[in-house]
């Protein structure tokens, strides 16, 4: 019986440190924008503008988390975490769908409440302030548009640029209405309009990070194609114990047992790790190779 390991190959990115200096201008231009929205919002009465502004202020925090998740992803294993520090990413992006939730919650509440008690609200300071909002909102969102393709970190952080920058048509809209025929019903009504937005956003992206979190199979990837493919190797009597998961947000990895019916096990492993990195991109193998007969005849083919 032998043991055997391989890495794959090589895993691009977008290159880290102009990343991480995107991120940085990201963060700051959303601080300074949510001190102005906070300010317009109490001063023109506009519950939607400091809805806006809370919400855009969880974008400044969500790009902090995001950074800060990045640094840590790109340390190097050690004796503690011998499977490195990448999801970090993922723990970050948790955090920030839980955030998004629980300001989307209280955009709720505060929206409902004002729904049946509508405010005077200054609807040319709403308008001047959320047009300078949308396009901070659209910088920041052209900032970490590329990276939140092969990220769930910085994917979800740009969510919540995303959701504040239709939020901010949205309070456009609400301010015009009230200047022109005085509808202060249109500003809770879009509150809660961004707070729909919110939460179907997070209800999209959460499972996709406890998925990952939970060590489950990649869900591109099809457990019972896998074994197909991996007992169609020549060589390869059987795979048993299979299991699928993700080292890494676009890196699957498999662990299996197989059972070989020729006399080189390890020209036989060669094979299968190829076979398995061509059809499906698998960076991170374990194979156990084992004689026929050496396993239980009601063995687990996939899982324990």
């Amino acid at each position: 019986m032998s043991h055997d390991h391989n890495h794959g190959h090589s895993h691009s990115h977008i290159d880290p440190e102009a990343g991480d200096r995107k991120v940085m201008a990201a963060i700051a231009v959303n601080l300074g924008l949510t001190v102005a929205q906070i300010v317009a919002g109490v001063v023109s009465g506009s519950l939607a503008m400091i809805a806006d502004a809370v919400h855009n202020l969880s974008d400044a925090l969500s790009l902090v988390i995001a950074f800060a998740a990045r640094k840590i992803a790109r340390r190097p294993s050690d004796a503690r975490m011998t499977f490195g520090y990448g999801r970090a990413e993922m723990v970050a992006a948790l955090v920030n769908y839980t955030s998004l939730a629980i300001i989307a919650l209280w955009l709720l509440w505060e929206g409902t409440a004002r729904l049946f008690d509508p405010q005077p609200v200054a609807g040319w300071i709403v308008v001047i302030v959320a047009g300078i909002a949308l396009a901070v909102d659209l910088v920041t969102a052209a900032l970490t548009y590329a990276m939140s393709k092969t990220s769930a970190n910085i994917r979800a952080a740009f969510l919540h640029n995303l959701a504040d920058a239709l939020g901010s048509v949205g309070v456009i809209v609400a301010g015009t209405l009230i200047l022109l025929f005085d509808w202060w019903i249109v500003d809770p009504i879009v509150t809660l309009a961004i707070a729909g937005y919110i939460l179907w956003h997070v209800w999209q992206g959460t499972p996709r990070v406890i998925r990952m979190l939970m060590l489950g199979a990649p869900p591109d990837m099809d457990a019972k194609a896998v074994l197909a493919e991996m007992e169609g190797v020549d060589g390869v009597a059987s795979v048993h114990h299979l299991h699928l998961w993700e080292m890494q947000e676009g890196q699957p990895a498999v662990d299996a047992h197989v059972v070989v019916d020729e006399a080189d096990p390890v020209l036989v492993r060669q094979r299968v790790i190829d076979r398995l990195h061509d059809v499906f991109r698998v960076e991170h193998t374990t194979l156990e190779m084992e004689r026929p007969g050496a396993c239980e005849p009601d063995v687990s083919v996939i899982g324990h």
